[in-house]
């Protein structure tokens, strides 16, 4: 635990010695991190800047952080209070001493696209090859893992080499360089490279892998001292979901991709826009409950990389408290009503 300490506190440390402008919250406010420039982004923003946290009655500032280990970090020294990360992000603190909660789980399927460059017809040809990803045990090494899964490849036995790069757009860019031979990436940036010829193994809107995607996460004490602050959040990103999913709601979607990916190609927005409308179709308005036997099919395969993992028990990483409050409230009934939704 000493050692666990130590680390934690050199993360909060660095992190801090760079974002502390950013991270720093005004009295009443909440910070929310997020480490991923993709898609799953989209509805975070989006929350954000329709005004939807205030909406609820939560003050919240949105923080970009650089990577897993910085979310964790500023989670444990207390300069922020929610995550908005993947559940690898969970499991990999768990097993390290942590007592971070997942509170909510937006995503059931995995969306990214498994894309290889030219000559890699099928994937068996990945074996021997160099796979690009973000970091080992995150939500872009999770989702090559479910990949090579289905495909019945596996990362040691067939010699695939896992490269860490950098986030999607550069995964991306070297996949185009030559960096890597294949990846995973948001299918607006998978349609780009299909046409330069790169080829798309796998898809996933056509293949729909079950999954435990993006969640809501914080400290087990901050869970249990501000369920009702969880609520409020959970409100405003619930919302930002069936606020998307409207097509007169378009043009702020677009101006929210654009924005805060800062684009210029309108066609690149356009596939943003499309990729994160799928994203929230795929869940055809599920409520944000847990999938305990989707953690435990990533505790396997993250537990090849770290045996520890293997020992953390799933089912006490989940606090359903929050979302179950709002089921039991009314409130998603309330929701799908003002916007005139066919409830699931």
């Amino acid at each position: 635990m000493a050692g666990k300490s130590i680390r934690l506190t050199a993360l909060a440390f660095f992190s801090l010695s760079i974002f502390a402008a950013d991270v720093c919250a005004a009295p009443g406010e909440v910070v929310m991190t997020h480490g991923s420039m993709s898609t799953t982004s989209i509805p975070l923003w989006l929350t954000e800047d329709q005004g939807l946290f205030a909406k609820h009655g939560t003050k919240v500032k949105v923080v970009w952080v650089r990577g897993n280990s910085m979310q964790i970090a500023t989670l444990a020294s207390g300069e922020t209070q929610i995550a908005y990360g993947g559940a690898t992000t969970a499991l990999a603190a768990a097993a390290g001493g942590s007592e971070l909660k997942i509170v909510a789980s937006f995503t059931s399927r995995e969306s990214l696209d498994l894309v290889a460059r030219p000559g890699i017809a099928s994937p068996a040809g990945l074996r021997g090859k160099r796979f690009g990803i973000q970091s080992i045990g995150g939500g872009v090494w999770k989702t090559a893992a479910v990949w090579l899964e289905h495909f019945g490849l596996d990362e040691r036995r067939d010699n695939i080499q896992m490269i860490v790069i950098g986030d999607v757009t550069v995964l991306s860019q070297a996949l185009e360089t030559g960096r890597v031979d294949a990846t995973v990436v948001p299918g607006f940036l998978s349609r780009r490279l299909a046409e330069k010829g790169f080829v798309i193994l796998g898809s996933s809107e056509k293949t729909k892998l079950p999954s435990v995607g993006m969640t809501l996460l914080a400290e087990k004490a901050y869970v249990q001292q501000n369920s009702e602050t969880l609520q409020n959040v959970l409100k405003g990103l619930i919302e930002s979901t069936v606020f998307l999913a409207r097509p007169e709601n378009k043009p702020t979607v677009l101006r929210t991709i654009v924005k805060h990916f800062k684009m210029t190609d309108s066609a690149a927005a356009e596939g943003a826009y499309q990729d994160v409308l799928s994203l929230v179709r795929l869940e055809d308005y599920r409520k944000p409950y847990v999938s305990v036997d989707g953690l435990r099919t990533l505790q396997r395969l993250m537990a090849t990389q770290s045996p520890r993992i293997g020992d953390v028990k799933v089912e006490n990483l989940v606090d359903a408290t929050a979302v179950r409050r709002l089921d039991e409230s009314g409130f998603f009934e309330r929701l799908y009503g003002e916007y005139r939704v066919k409830q699931p």
